[in-house]
Parts: C-alpha cells; sequence; structure tokens
C-alpha cells in the first residue's frame, strides 16, 4: 500500500488537490482518510466546553488511533472510520467502513505534526496557499457548512487558527516531498503525484 499524506493550512485547497490527484485514477484503487475525521472524542464535556477546544493543536487529533487505522489497512484489514460533527464538536454514533486499497490518501493540517504518522508516508505533500486567500475560504465554508458566523470565524483566525498555523502548520512544510503553490492549477505537481501512484498501481 502506498500511503500519501497530504498537509497544509485551513483553506489551502488541500481537498481541490486531492481530487485533481484521484481525477483519472481508477476509484476501486485510492482511498482517502481524512485527519478531520480523527478529531479527539470529549463525550464527557459540555457543548460549551467543547467549543472551547482548540481544534488547531495537535493535541486535538487522536493521531494514535490513525495511526492503528493505517496499520490495519496496510495489513489488509478493513477498519470502522470515525464520523466527526463540527456542528456539535464531537464525534457521532455513526462510522465509515473503510477497505484497503492500493493508495490511501491522509489529509489534514496537521498530519505532519506526529512524527510515527509523518513515517508512514511514502509521499509527502504539502499545499501552500496566501494567508488571505485561505482566511477568505475558511470564512465561506465556516458559514455555509458549519453554521458559523463571520464574527465567530474571525475570532477564531485570530486568536487560534494563525498563531498555530505559524506554530505547528507551516514548519511542517520542511518535511514535505513535493510543495504545491495552490494559487493556480499546478499541473506539473499534480502530474509528479499522479506519475507515482500510477507506478506503484501498476
Amino acid at each position: 500500500m502506498l500511503i500519501i499524506g497530504i498537509a497544509g493550512g485551513t483553506g489551502s485547497g488541500k481537498t481541490t488537490v486531492v481530487h485533481q490527484i484521484m481525477n483519472e485514477l481508477p476509484q476501486t484503487e485510492v482511498g482517502i482518510i481524512s485527519q478531520d475525521s480523527y478529531y479527539k472524542h470529549h463525550p464527557h464535556l459540555s457543548y460549551e466546553e467543547r467549543s472551547m477546544i482548540n481544534f488547531d493543536h495537535p493535541r486535538a487529533i487522536d493521531f494514535e488511533l490513525l495511526v492503528a487505522h493505517l496499520q490495519d489497512l496496510k495489513a489488509g484489514k478493513t477498519i470502522e472510520q470515525p464520523v466527526y460533527s463540527f456542528v456539535t464538536h464531537n464525534r457521532t454514533e455513526d462510522t465509515v467502513i473503510t477497505h484497503p486499497r492500493k493508495v490511501m490518501i491522509v489529509e489534514g493540517i496537521l498530519i505532519f505534526n506526529s512524527p510515527e504518522l509523518r513515517d508512514m508516508f511514502d509521499v509527502k505533500v504539502f499545499v501552500h496557499a496566501d494567508s488571505d486567500e485561505r482566511l477568505i475560504r475558511r470564512l465561506k465554508r465556516d458559514i455555509a457548512e458549519r453554521g458559523r458566523d463571520m464574527e465567530e470565524v474571525l475570532n477564531r483566525y485570530q486568536t487560534t487558527l494563525k498563531p498555530m498555523h505559524q506554530q505547528f502548520i507551516e514548519p511542517t512544510k520542511a518535511f514535505a516531498d513535493i510543495i504545491i503553490p495552490n494559487d493556480k492549477y499546478n499541473t506539473v505537481a499534480i502530474d509528479v503525484v499522479r506519475a507515482v501512484i500510477n507506478q506503484r498501481i501498476a
């Protein structure tokens, strides 16, 4: 199994890059795991307490479970990915059955922060985007998809997102094998990653 890690700041366009890489690849051979599914479960906390959690800090992620799931997939086992709700700030009771694939893409802002997880990636990709562009994308997404208002999103950006990006995300660019500037459709970088995948599938 080829495991590809795709990191980058919030709103950098990681999902777009994932879709570009998967375009033209056989869907049955490639699977996706999102770091967002692996936020820690906090059933013992109230909604107010959960909403105060810093979700842009590495300790918010259940890296142990994510690593264990990848190890299971490499061993040919099927896993049950958690389903996380950004509305309630907690895992739901649902899971997503995920079968082993020849290629597994793991995407998320903090996936290069865990040395154990990082060591599992055969290819490490970092998607870079201008900070203003990332903020605009985050605003649009959180208001449209996560029920937030503009003041809440901007406040979170200034108090946690921006400092956490500078402290924990931007420095992990140094671990990347490929850096994709996502201010435009970067066909060369995408084609390089796709070529590596095709070689492994073949």
